[in-house]
């Protein structure tokens, strides 16, 4: 199948368990699957309607292990976006992240044209082992946005993916304005850049 252009290309990563296939199935099936099944690695489209076009969200949901490497570096590779994924229940699963941020690093080069969503997840859990000073501070170090969801609760789901797609409308505009446009089309570009969810 050719790869089409229009294709947007998420991905998300994170430690076994932190429920991104839940955040995901969430998003696109707007389901909650209780029991915890390892992922391999799924991709799921959603189409969304993006400047006055149709474009595809392609979701891609890997593995919380790193026994693919390869595909790891593939995903990162072919990725427009990152959603990066820890549990507030697990400290360590914040750490996890810090090999994977520093090899989208390193195989994207400048990050600071890549969004990126660090995310906390299970923020409806009382067992608590991360605050949300933490994700921000995390965030600010990275210098990419935050934000805490609940996939069991749908809080912040939507959101999520909503953001995520202002942060890479908003690269655009940034690019697209120059100094010598007036206020008024300068205004006409702001509201081009806006990407909805359907």
């Amino acid at each position: 199948m050719p790869e089409q252009s229009n294709d947007y290309r998420v991905v998300v990563f994170g430690a076994a368990g932190v429920g991104k296939s839940s955040l995901v199935l969430r998003f696109v099936r707007g389901t909650f699957r209780e029991t915890y099944i390892p992922t391999i690695e799924d991709t799921y489209r959603q189409v969304i309607s993006c400047d006055k076009s149709i474009c595809t969200l392609q979701i891609t949901d890997t593995t919380g292990s790193h026994q693919f490497p390869a595909m790891q570096r593939l995903s990162i590779s072919k990725g427009h976006a990152f959603i990066l994924v820890y549990s507030v229940t697990s400290r360590q699963s914040m750490e996890d992240l810090q090999p994977i941020f520093e090899q989208i690093c390193q195989i994207k080069g400048d990050i600071q044209k890549i969004p990126i969503m660090l995310v906390g997840n299970k923020s409806d859990e009382t067992q608590r082992e991360l605050d949300a000073s933490e994700g921000e501070a995390l965030a600010s170090k990275w210098k990419c946005s935050f934000m805490e969801t609940s996939a069991k609760m749908n809080y912040n789901v939507q959101e999520l993916f909503q953001e995520l797609l202002n942060l890479e409308k908003r690269r655009m505009v940034s690019l697209q304005v120059d100094g010598k446009k007036s206020k008024q089309q300068k205004k006409k570009d702001k509201l081009k850049g806006k990407c909805s969810v359907m």
